[in-house]
């Protein structure tokens, strides 16, 4: 049954014995309101898999032709490595803090909010810029209203009253924003799966489009294509495609599990992911071939174009409304998930004392999840001010910093956990070789697209002989080291490791021993 905890309190400045996070003092949120399965949900629509496919699928193709559905295997492996070290770093310390909390505690306070904190919440506010204008265009779409959807002034009213939408259903509760996700993210898996069934018939009927192609095992193949660079290409793609699972942990307080609930369904929600991003890649290749998906006119929005062809009519009209849609329940996700960052950073001394206050009764950081509203609402104004085609710069800088944020994840787990490896294979393979590969892969990924993005011809926007996207994404992350040093001194109990102790598994019996001694006194 849910209950409602009393709000938190600012925490002091200067703790005789700091409590390790995963014993820190209840927040005020409403513990046991969902399962595994509104959580998987949650998941799910954070990577808004109908919007992803629709505008990733066929630029993929284009680096890899019939070895798409490869890339994806291929691009799956390191986020399933990285969601191995969520699982076990959420069971060790569950907290809605999530990577902020973890990093702080193994690697110390400036990488915690460097890592944790800033890298993430920017990466979150562009992509929330990218989702409201998408669901915004796509909506209008739908509704025949596309000279509206012609409109910068239209679009960004309606992206910003999205945002506000989004920030009041948050705000109810997250049974509610939970349930809600439910019914979004089956509208986009029937209409996902209604392409790939309609795809698939077509095909054994041989009324594919001309320039289809029959399905082949060499197509799940990584190295059939030959193209070694055109296979990376393809795959970082791919990796950034299942971005946004891991916001599901910012509900593990919340969840009737708190320490097995999350991490089950991080494992889940991507496995899922998997399987219809490869299948319905596999139709899209089948049913088009190369040459239909990476045609100019369909390259851009793969699903939009295919889905009326393979379906009919009525139903490519589901798979338009679908798209839209995606990208709004990933927007509501947004709304769930950094306030209760927020919540975290503000619990331990990180941010303000004032992000920790909480509804009466609903349980959500209302004044977090206001300040989320009007901030993603600044920065989707001021992104669009800039120039129309600067949000789609932006989200392509939106890759370093996913890579930068899994890779630290990835190696505090690694890190945190070395002093269990010996116990058991099992712990050594799922607590330290996997998560360490994932975190080279990650780092890897990071390296590739920095240079790729040094190139001029890069998007095709270049300063000082530099592309753009590389300007807009070190200077996002050299900006973050700026801010530290400017409100380290304000925040002084974070940042002299007071709220969160450095330690690893090793000192974690010590810390709770002295917490049981103060409740005990």
């Amino acid at each position: 049954m849910s209950h409602h905890l009393p709000p938190p309190t600012a925490p002091p400045l200067a703790p005789q014995s700091p409590a390790p996070p995963s014993l820190a003092a209840t927040k005020g949120l409403k513990a046991g309101s969902i399962g595994i399965g509104p959580t998987v949900a949650l998941g799910l629509a954070a990577v808004a898999p109908a919007y992803s496919l629709a505008v990733t699928l066929g630029f993929v193709d284009l680096a890899v032709g019939t070895s798409t559905p490869a890339a994806f295997l291929l691009g799956f492996l390191p986020i399933l490595f990285t969601a191995f070290a969520f699982r076990d770093l959420n069971r060790e310390m569950p907290d809605c803090g999530g990577v902020f909390v973890w990093i702080s505690r193994v690697f110390g306070p400036w990488a915690g909010w460097f890592f944790g904190g800033w890298v993430p919440q920017v990466a979150t506010f562009i992509a929330s810029a990218a989702l409201a204008q998408v669901a915004t265009t796509y909506l209008l779409t739908f509704l025949g209203l596309g000279w509206a959807a012609s409109q910068p002034v239209i679009v960004v009213a309606i992206a910003c009253g999205l945002i506000a939408l989004s920030a009041v259903v948050a705000a109810r509760g997250i049974e509610l924003s939970a349930w809600l996700q439910y019914a979004l993210i089956a509208l986009q898996l029937i209409a996902l799966g209604g392409f790939c069934i309609g795809a698939f018939i077509a095909m054994a009927a041989g009324s594919s489009v001309t320039g289809a192609e029959t399905p082949v095992l060499d197509w799940f193949n990584p190295f059939a294509s030959g193209d070694l660079s055109g296979l990376v290409h393809g795959v970082i793609l791919c990796l950034f495609i299942y971005w946004g699972w891991d916001a599901l942990i910012a509900v593990n307080e919340e969840t009737t599990d708190r320490k097995g609930t999350p991490g089950r369904a991080v494992v889940i929600t991507t496995v899922i992911l998997l399987l219809f991003y490869v299948v319905t890649a596999t139709a899209a290749v089948g049913f088009a071939g190369t040459k239909g998906i990476t045609d100019p006119t369909t390259v851009s929005d793969v699903l939009s174009v295919l889905g009326p062809q393979a379906t009919g009519g009525l139903f490519g009209q589901v798979i338009i409304l679908a798209v839209g849609l995606s990208a709004l329940a990933a927007l509501m996700t947004v709304a769930i998930s950094n306030p209760r960052s927020w919540l975290s950073m503000g619990t331990y001394g990180a941010l303000p004392a004032a992000t920790t206050k909480m509804h009466a009764s609903r349980g959500t950081p209302t004044r977090s999840i206001t300040w989320w509203a009007f901030l993603s609402i600044g920065v989707t104004v001021a992104l669009a001010s800039i120039s129309a085609d600067f949000i789609g710069l932006a989200i392509l800088s939106v890759g370093l910093m996913i890579a930068a944020y899994y890779a630290a994840t990835a190696l505090a787990c690694v890190v945190y956990f070395a002093p269990q490896m010996r116990a058991s294979a099992s712990s050594l393979w799922l607590k330290g070789i996997l998560p360490g590969l994932g975190a080279l892969l990650m780092m890897g990924a990071f390296i590739y697209s920095a240079i790729d993005m040094l190139s001029p011809e890069y998007a095709g926007m270049s300063w000082m002989g530099i592309g753009t996207v590389f300007w807009i994404g070190i200077g996002a992350l050299a900006l973050g080291v700026v801010v530290i040093g400017i409100i380290r001194p304000k925040l002084r109990a974070y940042f002299s490791g007071q709220t969160i102790p450095r330690g690893n598994f090793s000192t974690r019996n010590e810390l709770q021993a002295i917490l049981s001694s103060e409740t005990e006194a």
